[in-house]
């Protein structure tokens, strides 16, 4: 909803697509919108004049009313944060359904809000402002986070509303509902390692910059970066038979034995380009079981090494 001057009540239904594209490039501070009984409608904005060419509502869609069996209320910029934080890890392969969402689990007061593609993990766990009703999981589908995510403007306290089948998100101005996907997520917990043996921190953006950096060199999508952790050195490094190779390093707090670890570099950047905090923790074993990177309030990601060798 926004604020207008309504001189004659009504409804009408505009072209989505079209309309944003004008109301973006309109220049003059107000718009008239004045539709007919036929649902065509004129917008005009200074000396510019379009007439949009609508259906009637009764042929629109309603949102389906459903009862929530659980209400969660976040400050904006947290859901958006903690949103930010997980969705690039959303699987889009068709063939596993349940994946294609964020799972959002409420349990002992903690929400955990979960995505994963299968070969990493990306996951934040956060108190909730307010909280009522029962504990349980509910997956979001991708589109549906991606514009709460987007919509969410300021820090004022935005509701998640959880029902059997729909969800929905409130803020003092806007509704979304949503469908939410159907099935179990899978027990994401176990991938998580119960314990490493080595822990150091790296500040974030020098380390996502060095990345970057020795990624210029790589040609497709099956290239990958390797860390070598060595004596207070982090060194990254990356070569492609078709453009040449490249080289960085980090001076890190790191004394155990060396360890060598390959990686998808857009699986290993974009946590990093999405974290807020300016270290993280990165916790291993050794160059090919789990590697965890833990960042900010609550994050946790989780990245197995390719087995390139």
């Amino acid at each position: 909803s926004v604020a207008a001057k309504v001189e004659r009540q009504g409804k009408s239904t505009l072209p989505a697509t079209q309309l944003l594209a004008l109301i973006s490039t309109f220049s003059d501070p107000e718009v008239v919108s004045d539709a007919d009984d036929r649902h065509h409608a004129d917008l005009i904005c200074g000396t510019s004049n379009f007439k949009l060419l609508g259906i009637t509502p009764a042929d629109f869609p309603l949102p389906v009313e459903f009862s929530a069996v659980r209400q969660l209320k976040f400050k904006g910029a947290d859901l958006k944060r903690m949103i930010g934080q997980i969705v690039y890890a959303v699987s889009l392969d068709d063939s596993r359904k349940v994946l294609h969402g964020v799972l959002t689990s409420l349990k002992d007061h903690l929400v955990s809000m979960v995505a994963t593609d299968g070969k990493r993990l990306a996951l934040v766990e956060r108190a909730p402002e307010e909280f009522s009703g029962t504990d349980g999981d509910a997956i979001i589908p991708l589109r549906a986070a991606s514009e709460i995510r987007r919509l969410v403007e300021n820090d004022d306290l935005i509701a998640l509303e959880i029902g059997e089948k729909q969800a929905g998100f409130r803020t003092a101005d806007t509704h979304l509902t949503t469908k939410l996907i159907e099935g179990n997520y899978p027990n994401y917990r176990q991938v998580i390692p119960a314990a490493f043996s080595k822990v150091l921190e790296v500040p974030t953006i020098p380390f996502l910059q060095k990345i970057e950096l020795v990624s210029q060199v790589l040609s497709d999508s099956s290239s990958y970066v390797t860390l070598t952790f060595d004596q207070n050195l982090l060194q990254i490094q990356a070569a492609s038979s078709e453009v040449g190779e490249g080289r960085a390093q980090l001076n890190i707090d790191y004394t155990a034995e060396k360890v060598d670890a390959s990686f998808n570099p857009n699986f290993l950047s974009e946590p990093l380009r999405c974290s807020d905090a300016e270290a993280v923790k990165v916790k291993f074993n050794d160059g090919f079981s789990p590697v965890a990177l833990e960042g900010g309030e609550g994050f946790l990601y989780v990245i197995m090494p390719m087995r390139n060798r």
